[in-house]
């Protein structure tokens, strides 16, 4: 102990102290040396000491011996630890561990406050350096909140990229799909529009297969321009309606007039039954757009021999449209994924994106959407829309 005063008076908490105050602790203290490996105190004791480090090294963990294990500092020769327990008297917040044979003096809570009583310079020179300790802590927590707000921005800088990256693949892979379906749904519109075309010379003297002719011709065009339309509103991702006075059973009937035609071309009844002319208001161009699509799946999904039917009827201010077809049906597994874009199961062609846009444009319109279908025993898709907004 003869030499634990020169040491004390080189300690950040001791060096301001007066030589009998330095004495005082001295004399109280109590000197002893540990073996590497040794705990000193485990977190969740009393702490009721102060530890003064002469020789050697300690190191302080958290949740010491656990998987979850942490280095929180070691201290070396000169360093005071545990020195919060004559403070606040609070089990020890931390485990220490000689990190290599190490010898220390330690002082009693009590006589340390004793000591105070005596010497308040003592309680000073504490204060001073835990604030300095506290300030350090903060500086460090300040620079690593500095440090771990670089590595978010990093990580987010990163993730932002490799986002983007996806969507650009997406919208790619997207591309390629559409490019391809757009290609084959195209291919045959044009094909029947050229062969009229060239076949017009041909009977340029006779009006009736003119007339005939031209028509084909429109309806192709007419089937071009759905199309068109189709593709517009789903690359848009919205639908901005064009809203007027509407009669819906008109909008059926001229939607059954565009597509009779077809359909008897592959043998498929087409029905439409209307038991109100009151008149709603809608995007015109655009419901007619679902029914097609939803007449045409219902064609699609038929045998020659099936039935396709359209039912308009009013309920309150709005106004309901089933299509109702006696086709193949819709498998259960399968039928959470009809409104994915590019998913079909018909063979007959199309872009794989009919009844996205008609579940689209049905909530543009505040409307609702249900669709119920049985393996076997056809499909009915039912449109309610609200007639006012």
């Amino acid at each position: 102990m003869g030499d634990a005063g020169a040491f004390l008076r080189n300690t950040d908490y001791f060096h301001n102290l007066p030589d009998n105050a330095i004495d005082a602790v001295v004399a109280a203290c109590i000197e002893t040396a540990l073996p590497k490996g040794e705990v000193i105190f485990r977190e969740g004791e009393k702490g009721d000491r102060l530890y003064i480090l002469l020789s050697g090294t300690v190191a302080l963990w958290k949740g010491y011996g656990t998987e979850v294990a942490s280095h929180l500092v070691t201290h070396g020769p000169g360093q005071v630890f545990g020195e919060m327990a004559l403070v606040d008297a609070l089990p020890r917040s931390a485990t220490a561990v000689a990190a290599g044979d190490v010898s220390f003096l330690y002082l009693e809570r009590d006589q340390f406050h004793g000591l105070v009583k005596v010497h308040p310079q003592l309680a000073i020179s504490i204060m001073k350096s835990l604030s300095a300790i506290v300030r350090n802590s903060n500086d460090s927590f300040v620079m690593d909140l500095h440090l771990r707000n670089e590595e978010l921005q990093r990580a987010y800088a990163q993730l932002e990229q490799a986002q983007q990256e996806l969507l650009m693949n997406d919208r790619l892979s997207n591309l390629g799909k559409m490019s391809n379906m757009i290609l084959h749904d195209i291919r045959n519109p044009v094909a029947v529009m050229k062969g009229y075309a060239a076949m017009l010379d041909q009977v340029a003297t006779e009006p009736k297969k003119v007339h005939d002719f031209a028509r084909r011709i429109r309806t192709e065009a007419d089937r071009l321009s759905h199309l068109s339309g189709e593709l517009l509103d789903y690359t848009r991702g919205e639908v901005r309606l064009d809203l007027s006075v509407v009669n819906p059973a008109e909008v059926a009937r001229q939607a059954i007039h565009y597509l009779e035609e077809r359909h008897r071309a592959f043998q498929v009844a087409l029905t439409v039954v209307c038991d109100d002319d009151s008149s709603v208001v809608m995007d015109q161009q655009r419901i007619t757009r679902v029914l097609l699509n939803l007449m045409e799946n219902g064609r699609k999904a038929c045998r020659s021999g099936g039935t396709v039917s359209l039912i308009v009827e009013r309920r309150g201010n709005g106004v309901v449209y089933t299509v109702r077809d006696t086709g193949e049906g819709i498998p259960e597994e399968l039928q959470q994924r009809i409104f994915e874009p590019f998913f079909s199961r018909s063979h007959a062609g199309g872009t794989g994106l009919g009844l996205l846009v008609v579940r689209t444009i049905v909530e543009a319109h505040r409307g609702t959407l249900r669709v119920e279908s049985c393996e076997g025993c056809g499909t009915a898709v039912t449109v309610e829309l609200p007639g006012s907004f």
